[in-house]
């Protein structure tokens, strides 16, 4: 996957580059890119098609975890799971993680408005003895949900809220035992 991430990097340093040959050559540089780009989504729609309903489900699945394949076919518009359930994959990939530092993780929603993707979460339970628990736990799900939904641009987590009155630490029949007797 590197590889792929250093040539996406690269293709950015070559279109800035090219906006130095004026606006002209950046247009055209441009419309290289998204011609190249959509001639490949046409082929990777053909393949699909070609491999036909019959694709075995493991055959799906295997594409859809391979973050390279996936991420194309998200920009392509083929990816075979919705948004919704790519990131419940990806959060059900990282609760177990999350469990053994004490944690957990609801999703609030799933925005797919004009701006981009924006999920909603909120970081359940405590990091028992972990300095970093929050950052940590927060770092795990973020890096599960991009490589999972490459469209989202934004997570926000809410902050947990505190119980409206907390209980107490000793119950109130308690305290009042000896005067009943």
């Amino acid at each position: 996957m590197s590889d792929a991430r250093a040539a996406g990097e690269r293709i950015e340093q070559l279109l800035d580059a090219l906006g130095t040959g004026g606006p002209l050559a950046r247009q055209r540089a441009e419309e290289l890119v998204r011609v190249v780009v959509d001639l490949y989504g046409a082929g990777l729609e053909r393949l699909l098609e070609i491999a036909g309903p019959g694709l075995p489900e493991s055959t799906v699945d295997a594409l859809a975890a391979d973050e390279l394949v996936s991420g194309l076919l998200v920009v392509h518009g083929l990816h075979p799971y919705a948004l919704s359930e790519r990131v419940e994959r990806a959060l059900e990939s990282v609760r177990p993680y999350l469990r053994s530092h004490g944690g957990d993780v609801e999703l609030l929603g799933i925005d797919e408005g004009p701006q981009g993707c924006t999920v909603g979460l909120r970081l359940l339970g405590h990091c028992d003895g972990c300095a970093g628990s929050s950052a940590t736990l927060r770092s795990a799900v973020e890096g599960a949900i991009e490589a999972a939904a490459p469209e989202v641009v934004r997570i926000d987590v809410a902050e947990p809220t505190a119980p409206a009155h907390p209980a107490p630490l000793i119950p109130v029949d308690a305290l009042t035992v000896r005067t009943r007797e």
